[in-house]
C-alpha cells in the first residue's frame, strides 16, 4: 500500500501529464514496483466509482431488493474494472511490436493514475445521478461534456507519456479507447447487464 505522499506525488504527476506537461513523469515511480503499485489507483478511484455504481444500480434494478442490488453492483464493478485493466493487458502484448515497448511502463503508470483522477472528476455527475434521472436532458448534456473533457485529458496524457510524437500517441489513444469499448460491451453482454436508454456506465 502506498503512503499518502507517494499517492499524492503520483496523482500530481498524472495531473501534469493530462495538461501536456512532460515533467509530470518525474513525479511518477516508473520502477517495477511503481508499475505494480500504480494499480493502487483503482483503490483510490473506488469511492468515486462506487457512487456511480450505486446510482446505476438504483436505475436498472430494484432498490428494495438488497441481495439483487448487491449482485448488480458487483457486475457493474466487474465491467468498469475490466474495462480499465484488460486493455492494458492487450497493450502489453502489442507494445513491443508497435515500437512502444520502452514506453509501456510510462504509459501504464500514467494511465492508472489518470483514471483515478477522472473518476473523481466524474463524481459530481455521479452524485447528481443519485437524485436526477440520467435521461434528463441537462444531465445528458453535462454527461457528454464531462465525457469529452475526459477524452481530451486522456489523449494529452497518452501523447505526453508515450513521447513518440502525435501520430503514435493518437494511435495508442485510439487503440486503447476501442479496446476499452470492446471490453465494456463484451462484459456487459456476458454479465447480462441491460442499461436503459440514455444510461451509461
Amino acid at each position: 500500500m502506498l503512503s499518502a505522499d507517494e499517492t499524492y506525488a503520483s496523482l500530481a504527476g498524472a495531473w501534469r501529464l493530462m495538461f501536456g506537461k512532460a515533467d509530470g513523469l518525474r513525479l511518477l515511480d516508473l520502477s517495477a514496483d511503481g508499475f505494480w503499485n500504480s494499480f493502487f489507483a483503482i483503490v483510490v478511484a473506488a469511492p468515486a466509482l462506487i457512487v456511480g455504481w450505486v446510482g446505476l444500480a438504483n436505475e436498472i434494478g430494484d432498490p428494495n431488493a438488497f441481495a439483487g442490488r448487491l449482485g448488480l453492483l458487483i457486475r457493474l464493478a466487474t465491467v468498469d474494472i475490466g474495462s480499465w485493466v484488460l486493455p492494458l493487458l492487450a497493450l502489453a502484448l502489442v507494445a513491443p511490436r508497435a515500437g512502444i515497448g520502452d514506453r509501456f511502463v510510462h504509459y501504464v503508470v500514467a494511465s492508472n493514475w489518470t483514471q483515478a483522477i477522472i473518476a473523481w472528476l466524474m463524481l459530481p455527475l455521479a452524485l447528481v445521478g443519485l437524485f436526477v434521472p440520467p435521461t434528463n436532458d441537462v444531465v445528458v448534456l453535462i454527461s457528454y461534456l464531462f465525457f469529452g473533457l475526459s477524452l481530451v485529458l486522456t489523449w494529452r496524457m497518452t501523447n505526453t507519456s508515450i513521447g513518440k510524437g502525435a501520430a503514435v500517441g493518437a494511435a495508442v489513444f485510439a487503440g486503447m479507447f476501442i479496446a476499452s469499448l470492446i471490453v465494456f460491451f463484451g462484459l456487459k453482454a456476458l454479465l447480462g447487464l441491460d442499461f436503459p436508454d440514455g444510461t451509461t456506465s
